[in-house]
């Protein structure tokens, strides 16, 4: 059974650990530095201080969602709950409740990029490095 909650403060370690699981399935491409480096912003800043959306697979987090408006900031899956639709459940609530979504998309990624095309999202832009500028291309993806 699924459920979806908004998060709190004690979630924080649950979702480091999906975190890191998911980038280290999908993030090949990231240098070991960076993802370090990330893995410290999104563990000590991010996840204790934003409010996130948290789906719960059997009473534990198997996925969270962060959004800015109608943008997704953040969307990551425990590898070991991959293809049981809780991103699409995640995004389908945002959508309720948002309207149409945005979301950028590590180039690199194709199975997310994928994932999105599938929900309904087309490419809007890209830009050459991410938002610290690190040399990972960005796809911008709009959901029709």
């Amino acid at each position: 059974m699924t459920q979806l909650r908004l998060s709190g403060p004690h979630d924080a370690p649950a979702l480091a650990g999906i975190w890191r699981r998911s980038v280290r399935a999908t993030h090949d491409f990231l240098r070991e530095e960076d993802f370090l480096e990330i893995e410290r912003l999104v563990s000590d800043h991010y996840l204790p201080q934003t409010n996130l959306w948290v789906i719960e697979h059997d009473g534990a987090p198997a996925g969270f969602m962060g959004l800015s408006g109608s943008h997704v900031d953040a969307l990551f899956i425990d590898p070991a709950h991959n293809g049981r639709g809780l991103g699409r459940a995640m995004l389908e609530h945002a959508a309720r409740l948002l309207g149409a979504l945005t979301v950028d998309v590590n180039e690199q990624n194709a199975a997310a990029i994928g994932f999105y095309e599938r929900m309904g999202f087309h490419r809007t832009g890209r830009s050459p490095l991410d938002d610290a500028g690190r040399p990972y291309p960005l796809l911008h993806l709009r959901q029709d």
